[in-house]
């Protein structure tokens, strides 16, 4: 998961990265205090976007498939426009924000899969 976040870090279409392990994410004193390691549960949120970039995205994906199960094998995806008014207490005023769950594919295949999808959401724009 980590090496798919630094990969999307670099990406021109992506703003910023919200991982636990990363120093820039909100809560990354607490992570580093408390933890060792991390799962593959995270985000990443687009420098601009809308509804019809992102049903792109997500139905170009290959190997990582669109669910809300976050603890089996296998790689998910689930993505919002914004997350204005889902969490209130935070006052982010973030979007598109897309969520992965990194599973045991290949990392490889994971970001040529990513790579790709996010071409097509670049054509949507």
């Amino acid at each position: 998961a980590i090496t798919v976040a630094k990969w999307l870090e670099q990406h021109e279409l992506v703003d910023h990265i919200r991982h636990p392990a990363f120093e820039t994410c909100p809560g990354h004193e607490f992570f580093k205090r408390d933890f060792d390691g991390s799962n593959g549960l995270f985000s990443f949120v687009m420098k601009t976007g809308n509804q019809k970039a992102i049903d792109a995205f997500l139905d170009s994906l290959v190997h990582i498939k669109m669910g809300f199960s976050w603890g089996g094998f296998e790689s998910l995806v689930t993505a919002n426009l914004t997350m204005k008014g889902l969490r209130s207490d935070t006052g982010w005023d973030l979007g598109p924000v897309i969520r992965l769950h990194i599973g045991l594919e290949d990392v490889e295949d994971l970001i040529s899969d990513l790579s790709q999808a996010l071409e097509v959401y670049k054509q949507h724009l």
